[in-house]
């Protein structure tokens, strides 16, 4: 069988095939050529330098699609578009909302495009359904007079800072449809249209970027289709935003006077080390701020739910996975961790998706819970898509339509646009589920800002498996201990003090309750996608103490890496390689001779990899032609040194997680029984 995808692989493969912005199938140019960027890797944390720029890490996001959203002019809105909405949807609908947004927790409101975009002659109802959007302004310097006016816009931006939330308008900075008006000082965008040329169109894009913090002091851009830019455009593009934020200032919440955030996050809808390389460069010349991380998006919902291919029921090392991903990226990034947007599948409808639960069912709303959670927890940046607080889904849609009914609004990349549910402001009343995730939300992301340790403090990963993962997260005296349960039974785990740096009570954040030590050791119990955030209310000054050096160096014939190759026939005919989402192995597809067994005799195949770093990584044992294919038996996470068993593992959704926690030569070892079939596994470090 041909397998030449991951898991995240095929999920970025079908993001790919989705319009990267405003739905309707445009398809999305190539990205330009990439400078030269040396990245020196990032460490776990989401930043530790300026000071300023470091609160970006703590933004909750709340994101709008202003079309679809809130009527709150029956006067305005276009009456068509992408998805199921009403699309009557306005500036004055998103002034009616802060409050209930503001209840959530969040600081921050990201608005999809409102610039004018006025209509080509004799353009059809589709392209009509486009400029709702946004995604194709005709005039970056107008707000389109089907959501206000620039007097409504002013009114919006200035309400949202008095109630403490920034402000991000959405850029698209790459592409038009050809009928794009001058700017005040007479620039235009320069050669095609999809994509446009840099860098002769940077002097009119600078001059958008700045003009709306000039003149409604905006707190920065989220920005579509972001590949479309050279790097080192976006660092001239981010200078001049960080310029014009530094020039101007606003009256804040607390009634101090501040500048502008001057916060960019690029939309770059690939795999980390294309993100890394055309979103955020080096941290000696810096392109954007933030890139959302789609790959951590992917192992989310892939834990807690599926993806849109359907592809799911990973075990919670896929977090771990998701968070290794970020060693690709320079010190200066933060990614920004979404669960959704205007583009992707919503969350309810990926569980129905997966036959795994609905709204009528408890689990659905555990789900839910266990997720946020984990956004809660996350280091760096979170964005929240409208209507995910309450569990919004669209009913009678689960499977994905192929092809899709557009008319409807029910293809996977805009059939999240549904009408806003705002609870005061829509005549919705909401049920007790709907009510009771809202306020866990608004819970969890109280805590967050509470505690700068799970934003932006250096992330320890203490343990995970098949069912628990547990992260220490520590920013000074700041030191709280993260764990989910992502099962749908109850689970007990006991945690030594030593591991999770800890000698005394540990305290629940959300509840208040003690968990006492007892000589070494607490034990936990979690409900089915129950999380706990514990305070370590006594830290040990060395912090956690994880499994390295002699703990992961395995015993016996399989743990041992200098046995010679064997003369004797090998029970398997084929080549087999370690083939996975490894740095170099490009998808599964690559067989690299680095990766290569050799034969050692006792039915037993071996290969030692050297790993310059800690990684983490999903793979197969497998032949070039996919004739063979082997993991860990029920897809589980390896646990280093130790012996476990094989099993066939054949197509999506078999292969094997695996977590390298420090540089080392490491040995993989497999045994196959007589007929070949799969025996045992281990992989382990190679003494010094």
């Amino acid at each position: 069988m041909n397998y030449p995808f991951s898991k995240v692989t095929l999920a970025l493969t079908l993001a790919f095939s989705l319009a990267a912005c405003g739905g309707g199938g445009e398809t999305a140019p190539p990205p330009p050529p990439v400078a030269d960027c040396e990245i020196e890797h990032s460490t776990l944390a989401c930043y530790q330098g300026d000071e300023t720029v470091a609160a970006n890490c703590g933004l909750i996001t709340y994101q709008v699609m202003v079309e679809s959203f809130v009527d709150g002019d029956s006067n305005l809105g276009y009456g068509t578009g992408y998805g199921d909405s009403h699309h009557e949807g306005d500036l004055q609908g998103v002034i009616d909302s802060l409050d209930y947004i503001k209840g959530l927790g969040v600081n921050a409101i990201w608005l999809t495009p409102i610039f004018q975009s006025t209509a080509t002659s004799g353009q059809d109802d589709w392209a009509d359904r486009l400029d709702a959007t946004g995604y194709f302004a005709s005039d970056y310097f107008k707000i389109d007079a089907k959501f206000g006016d620039m007097a409504k816009a002013k009114e919006l931006v200035d309400a949202a800072h008095a109630k403490g939330l920034y402000v991000f308008f959405d850029g698209v900075f790459g592409h038009h449809k050809g009928n794009v008006e001058p700017s005040p000082n007479g620039l235009t965008p320069k050669g095609s249209n999809n994509p446009v040329d840099y860098p002769e169109s940077l002097a009119f894009y600078k001059e958008v970027a700045t003009y709306w913090i000039n003149e409604l002091k905006i707190d920065g851009w989220r920005l579509d289709q972001a590949y479309q830019v050279p790097t080192d455009q976006w660092t001239e593009l981010r200078e001049a935003v960080e310029k014009a934020s530094a020039s101007v200032t606003y009256t804040d919440a607390n009634g101090q006077t501040v500048n502008p955030l001057g916060y960019m996050v690029g939309e770059i809808w690939k795999g980390q080390n294309e993100i890394a390389e055309t979103g955020y460069c080096s941290d000696k010349s810096p392109a954007l701020h933030s890139n959302f991380d789609f790959p951590m998006r992917y192992s989310v919902v892939q834990t807690f739910a599926v993806e849109e291919s359907g592809a799911g029921n990973r075990p919670a090392t896929t977090l771990n996975s998701g968070y290794m991903s970020h060693l690709s990226y320079p010190a200066h990034a933060m990614p920004n961790l979404m669960l959704g947007n205007h583009d992707l599948v919503r969350f309810g409808d990926l569980l129905q998706r997966g036959d795994i639960s609905s709204p009528d069912n408890a689990e659905y709303w555990t789900r839910h819970k266990g997720a946020f959670s984990f956004m809660a927890a996350y280091s760096g940046p979170i964005t929240l898509y409208y209507g995910e607080e309450i569990g919004d889904e669209l009913p009678g849609f689960a499977d994905k339509e192929d092809p899709c009914d557009a008319t409807r609004g029910r293809c996977d990349d805009h059939v999240a646009r549904t009408s806003a549910k705002v609870e005061g402001v829509t005549g919705v009343t909401l049920n007790s589920n709907q009510a009771d995730l809202k306020d866990y939300v608004a819970d969890l992301m109280t805590i967050r800002s509470a505690n700068p340790a799970l934003f932006n403090g250096e992330r320890t990963h203490i343990y995970s498996d098949t069912d628990i993962y547990i992260d220490h997260k520590s920013a000074t005296d700041n030191n709280v201990l993260y764990l989910i349960n992502i099962s749908d039974s109850n689970v007990t785990h006991e945690l030594t003090g030593l591991s999770i740096g800890s000698d005394g009570d540990l305290t629940d954040l959300l509840t208040g309750s003690v968990y006492k030590i007892a000589g070494d050791t607490y034990s936990v119990t979690l409900n089915p996608f129950e999380a706990l955030f514990l305070n370590i209310e006594s830290p040990l000054a060395d912090g956690p103490q994880s499994p390295t050096g002699d703990d992961i160096i395995g015993e016996g014939f399989m743990g041992s890496c200098t046995n010679p190759d064997s003369n004797e026939t090998a029970p398997l005919d084929v080549d087999m390689f370690i083939r996975g989402t490894y740095e170099g192995g490009d998808g599964f597809a690559a067989t690299p001779a680095s990766h290569k067994f050799s034969y050692k005799g006792l039915n037993t195949y071996q290969v030692v990899v050297a790993e310059s770093k800690a990684v983490a990584y999903n793979f197969k044992f497998a032949a070039s032609d996919w004739s063979t294919e082997f993991a860990v038996a029920g897809s589980a996470p390896v646990m280093l040194a130790k012996e476990q068993d094989l099993a066939a593992a054949v197509g999506s959704g078999t292969e094997s997680p695996i977590t390298i926690p420090e540089a080392g030569n490491y040995v993989f070892s497999f045994s196959v029984n007589n007929d070949g079939s799969a025996n045992k596994l281990m992989v382990s470090k190679c003494a010094e």
